[in-house]
């Protein structure tokens, strides 16, 4: 078994090609993925969206099926290649929701690009400094020393990082699935380079400012994340004027694997309640 999953659609974003994909019809809305996933973490959440709306998903770049560049795909690119794509797309006030990395481009497009949202969820995103695992300080200053090890030793490691963000294990197709785009000598560099350009400077740009959010925010958390603890989504949630906050039981901070029904019953619930006035 392979889970098939491949976004159809090419954008060019300064040089590079970046993978996207539309389902649905309706108002718009975007779906953001994190680290180190790719869209394909929407794969079971987007078909029920697209339901009530046009859901656009992309892989950011660096990611997944775009291109991977020998140059900066941090956080700091990212919401300018969200910005570029909104305009691609012509949406004005799409409903976006984003995970973790996802989740701190939303943050940074609204705040410094000037997006406007119609309403944002957030699950388990990168919002609150400071941030990173001993794995991640380890390769920020070893980059070169990581991605020249042997391929089945990075795949040991990448493999044992992608099970730790599950709270049930994930079956060999969906392992492989996020696997897939870090494997081999391009993708093994490619693993460590976005690894070593984790910045906590990027939150702090934006951080103190979520007072200013100019749309209705709700944030979901897995009540066992263990990579970004729930008590930072109770901060975020103080901060940001009118947001609301749950967590899901049983999940860690892949929620789009162990409780996708949790997030596609949240947004809805979510979308019916603004539309409810």
């Amino acid at each position: 078994m392979t889970i098939e999953w491949r976004p159809p659609e090419r954008f060019v974003f300064q040089g590079h090609s970046i993978a996207w994909g539309v389902m649905g019809e309706g108002p718009p809305a975007v779906v953001l993925h994190g680290t180190p996933f790719s869209s394909v973490e929407w794969r079971r959440i987007a078909p029920w969206l697209a339901k009530q709306r046009r859901v656009h998903y992309f892989d950011m770049l660096g990611y997944g099926w775009s291109d991977k560049p020998d140059g900066d795909v941090s956080r700091g690119i990212q919401n300018e290649l969200f910005a570029a794509l909104c305009a691609h797309w012509k949406l004005e006030r799409p409903d976006v929701v984003a995970h973790d990395f996802g989740g701190s481009t939303a943050l940074r497009g609204h705040l410094l690009n000037g997006l406007n949202f119609r309403s944002l969820v957030l699950i388990d995103p990168v919002a609150i400094s400071p941030q990173g695992s001993p794995l991640v300080q380890a390769a920020k200053q070893n980059e070169k020393v990581f991605a020249g090890l042997p391929a089945y030793v990075h795949e040991a490691i990448l493999r044992a990082y992608v099970n730790g963000a599950t709270y049930n294990p994930l079956r060999k197709d969906e392992m492989q699935a996020y696997l897939r785009p870090w494997l081999g000598d391009e993708g093994q560099k490619a693993f460590w380079r976005q690894v070593a350009q984790m910045d906590d400077k990027y939150t702090e740009e934006v951080e103190w400012r979520y007072g200013e959010i100019r749309c209705p925010v709700t944030i979901l958390w897995g009540d066992n994340d263990d990579w970004i603890p729930v008590k930072d989504g109770r901060e975020l949630a103080r901060r940001i004027p009118g947001a609301t906050f749950q967590t899901v039981p049983d999940a860690k901070h892949l929620v789009q694997e162990d409780a996708p029904e949790a997030i596609a019953a949240t947004v809805l619930q979510f979308w019916r309640s603004m539309e409810a006035g």
